[in-house]
């Protein structure tokens, strides 16, 4: 991408944040290289209408620490001058119509790359007290118990966006009992939202929800034990153990919705093979870090222009490991959906895998095209080695002709 001159790029995004009526939002973020780090580690800007008139709101964040602050239009330029002389590293802007986004290089230059925008969101100052469709309430307790901030609220509810519509269905096939485990829960804010919202809608069908968090690290479990004591959260659990060798529940007791979010690497994989064998009804990964697929590209020497270079071997590296992972999910019994999780100003990572069990007969074109990837990459994904017997299984089933009279389970 062709780089342009700093200053003036930023007397561009200057010109953007001032002009209100065509300002949807701003994002900066990041830090520049061999600099100290800017005030805050994010910056939201947007335009709001209160009752004393239109202002620009600065909305930072540094750690889970979260300032808000309101600026009349016409004191904004000198709020605006402040912000932009951090050394902040990425700008994302988005307009009426059309989205900026600026990154600074190493050598302090600016790559620029604009496009039409897309999205519903208004442009101009919005009420700032205008009434919002949460499923997650941004005033529950558990978001004190755990020190989220407003970063990390709105990727709570992005999350529970991609679990509600898919919910109901895994809700009307359960028993009494509603089982969730978290496979490498990490710090468990997911885990908490997750819990939290289902319960109330298990609850709602009379039915118990019981949740289990699993992860390697006591610490962080022990973390998550006085965070659900504090919350009050009733049937959430922590379990220490490997993603691989993960048993949750009692022997016999499956759980209904599987969640892996930010396994890094093959744990994604680890945990989709166990949600695969556990006939998981509902799963929801949100990867990270491909690197053994982009291992397997650079050690076949790289020669395609699409994977010479490093930044574009790892790009493409991410789309070909997750492109794989939902052939094999439906080669074994998913409808598979690739979605983004949450908007990219949030987090690069935000490519989700959403499948649900339906038990229907695999498909000879998936198949071939799975086997076609492997073949012109030269690679062997972690997923399909973790499930050779289930898809040596499908291969011969495949071979013998069509499923014949086999009926697929009930789509969710």
């Amino acid at each position: 991408m062709p780089t342009t001159d700093l200053a003036t790029a930023l007397t561009d995004v200057r010109a953007l944040l001032l002009d209100a009526g065509n300002l949807v939002r701003a994002v900066a973020a990041g830090r520049r290289r061999g600099l100290e780090p800017p005030a805050h580690e994010r910056v939201e800007v947007r335009p709001v209408a209160l009752r004393s008139g239109a202002h620009l709101q600065f909305l930072s964040r540094t750690g889970p620490v979260v300032g808000t602050r309101n600026v009349p239009l016409g004191e904004a330029a000198g709020a605006v001058d402040e912000l932009l002389a951090q050394p902040h590293g990425n700008w994302h802007v988005e307009t009426a119509t059309e989205t900026v986004q600026l990154r600074v290089t190493k050598r302090g230059e600016a790559q620029v790359h604009r496009a039409a925008r897309g999205g519903a969101a208004p442009a101009g100052p919005q009420p700032h007290d205008r009434a919002k469709q949460r499923l997650v309430d941004p005033d529950d307790p558990v978001f004190a118990v755990l020190g989220a901030g407003g970063d990390k609220r709105r990727q709570v509810e992005a999350f529970v966006r991609q679990l509600a519509p898919l919910a109901p269905g895994v809700l009307a096939q359960a028993g009494p009992v509603v089982r969730a485990v978290d496979l490498g829960c990490g710090n468990a804010y997911l885990t908490f939202a997750a819990h939290r919202w289902l319960a109330r809608e298990a609850g709602a069908g009379g039915r118990e929800l019981r949740t289990v968090g699993v992860d390697v690290r006591e610490d962080v479990l022990e973390n998550g034990r006085r965070a659900a004591g504090a919350a009050g959260l009733v049937g959430l659990g922590f379990a220490r153990g490997s993603i691989a060798a993960a048993e949750p529940f009692a022997p016999g007791e499956r759980p209904d919705v599987v969640l892996a979010l930010h396994a890094c690497d093959t744990a994604t994989d680890e945990a989709l093979a166990r949600a695969v064998r556990w006939g998981a009804p509902l799963v929801l990964a949100a990867p990270c870090c491909h690197r053994d697929v982009q291992r397997q590209i650079a050690a076949g020497g790289g020669r395609d222009p699409l994977v010479r270079h490093a930044i574009l071997r790892e790009r493409f590296a991410d789309v070909l490991t997750d492109a794989l992972r939902a052939l094999v999910l439906q080669l074994l019994g998913y409808r598979v959906e690739v979605v983004e999780f949450i908007d990219s100003a949030h987090t690069p990572r935000n490519a989700m895998l959403r499948a649900v069990r339906t038990g229907s007969a695999p498909r000879a074109e998936h198949l071939a095209e799975f086997d076609g990837l492997c073949r012109a990459w030269g690679v062997q994904p972690a997923l399909a080695a973790a499930l050779a017997p289930e898809l040596d299984a499908v291969r011969s089933a495949l071979a013998e002709g069509p499923a014949g009279d086999r009926e697929p389970q009930a789509a969710l």
